[in-house]
């Protein structure tokens, strides 16, 4: 098979299409297009066909991971699962899996650190919560542990900020329901007890 045409595509500036023997085979991103030195009139047997066909799906899925995770950083379960969801085969998950790892895509510890740090920007969430959801993404414990130790946030000045918030809603001014609501959010009785006596 001869490469015929490799054309840039119009949705996806940084993409290409290539043809082999006037057909479209595959399409490759600007830098594995580098890296392969492909160019028009190179000719390949089935073998080689069949290998620079697996480097497109690789590429393809690489590009597509990174697009998830430019929008929000990801935990590696949630990268997994994506990449699942879109039919790749394990083999090529764990090579996707390992080259974000090591270019600093992925990183549970990095992931972890900004998930709390952008709740705490958001909204008045418990240690508890961020614990919760943190699991929730598959993340693992000790890395749990060290991003909530990280956080520098007062877990009582949270909680009476969250407090006076609600207490301007009509169901909570009743104590009994701001109470119930406050222990869904995962504060533990204790804290709510004192921060409800200090305001």
């Amino acid at each position: 098979m001869k490469i015929t045409d490799i054309k840039r595509q119009v949705k996806r500036n940084d993409r290409y299409s290539i043809y082999g023997d006037d057909k479209y085979i595959f399409s490759l991103s600007e830098n594995e297009l580098l890296n392969l030195g492909l160019k028009i009139g190179q000719e390949f047997d089935e073998n080689e066909l069949e290998e620079l066909r697996q480097k497109a799906v690789i590429d393809k899925a690489f590009d597509r991971s990174l697009n998830l995770i430019f929008r929000r950083r990801r935990s590696t379960w949630e990268m997994q699962q994506y990449l699942k969801q879109k039919d790749y085969e394990a083999e090529i998950i764990e090579t996707i899996l390992n080259t974000l790892s090591i270019k600093g895509y992925l990183d549970d510890a990095a992931f972890a650190e900004a998930w709390v740090n952008s709740r705490r920007l958001l909204k008045n969430t418990s240690k508890r919560r961020l614990q919760q959801e943190l699991r929730a993404k598959r993340v693992p414990d000790e890395i749990i542990t060290q991003a909530l130790e990280n956080d520098e946030a007062d877990e009582l000045e949270v909680l009476k900020e969250l407090i006076e918030k609600k207490r301007t809603q009509t169901r909570y001014k009743d104590k009994e329901k701001l109470m119930a609501y406050l222990i869904r959010q995962g504060y533990n009785y204790s804290d709510i007890k004192q921060a409800l006596a200090d305001g």
